[in-house]
């Protein structure tokens, strides 16, 4: 994750939109109380049978997390509760061969969703691919996969974005190329926080990843003082107006807020003694 940590530290160090603010950091890590532990799936809403169907519908579900908000009633609830009912009711669901063949209307009657899902053509494609690429290299099983990074997950993050195109968060900015990596790391630590850090998600490294860059941690970050928009992208959030991918802002949001959270650890680790992971903060404040 050293490519994650740094290139989003160039992008904080760049950044024409998105303000990094030291004080505010500073302000939040002397305030901040005692860190409460937030269980993995505190909301019921997780497939857990504590074996290789887990791994498997994990792989799925974070293959599909992403883009909630054109729908407004969509969240990512009845993303993984409908992928849980979906294979309580058929265990082989997400078989390799038929991750292959879904189309967007059997994806949607899956989810029980009522109406086309928000990119759906990309989230078909999506599922083709870790259908068959699981069925190509890792006999069609994602534990497979796991069990192939030796307990490391640094080498789970790699082999994930080696072979699943579709998990290679990065993106070019300002002509460096900068590395986020959302999804694959969301992968390891769900893993790690459904097996309690055990068994599929036994990793000597976790510590290693960062926060998981989405849109909720830089909106939580600008109301904590952390981070300070320029008055043109404030404009254009408070009017929510989209903010196209790849696009300086969204890179900005995104890397600052990965940035920012590896200086309030570097200083809660330091104040404290205690070694805080990043990937935390994910859990929390989405539960908050």
């Amino acid at each position: 994750m050293d490519d994650v940590r740094a290139s989003s530290a160039w992008v904080a160090t760049h950044s024409s939109h998105v303000v990094v603010d030291s004080a505010g950091i500073e302000k939040v890590v002397d305030n901040i109380g005692p860190i409460p532990k937030v269980e993995w799936d505190f909301e019921g809403i997780h497939y857990f049978d504590n074996g290789p169907l887990t791994v498997q519908y994990l792989f799925v579900l974070d293959a599909l997390n992403f883009c909630f908000w054109p729908d407004k009633e969509l969240n990512y609830d009845h993303l993984a509760s409908g992928l849980k009912a979906a294979l309580q009711n058929d265990q082989s669901a997400f078989d390799a061969d038929r991750l292959q063949k879904y189309t967007g209307p059997q994806l949607r009657e899956l989810l029980k969703w009522p109406r086309p899902l928000p990119l759906e053509d990309e989230r078909v494609r999506l599922l083709h691919e870790v259908g068959c690429e699981l069925e190509r290299s890792f006999d069609g099983k994602a534990s497979n996969l796991v069990k192939s990074c030796g307990k490391s997950a640094l080498k789970l993050v790699a082999l994930v974005t080696r072979h699943f195109p579709g998990f290679r968060d990065h993106t070019l900015y300002k002509g460096h190329q900068v590395f986020l990596y959302k999804r694959a790391q969301i992968f390891v630590a769900d893993l790690w926080g459904a097996f309690k850090g055990q068994a599929y998600g036994q990793f000597n490294d976790i510590g290693s990843i960062t926060i998981m860059a989405d849109y909720i941690v830089p909106a939580v970050l600008r109301q904590l003082g952390v981070l300070r928009y320029s008055s043109t992208l404030a404009s254009t959030i408070e009017a929510n107006s989209e903010i196209g991918p790849g696009s300086e802002e969204e890179v900005e949001l995104r890397a600052c807020s990965v940035h920012a959270v590896e200086k309030m650890r570097e200083l809660i680790s330091m104040k404290s003694g205690k070694q805080v992971q990043s990937s935390f903060w994910n859990r929390n404040w989405a539960s908050s």
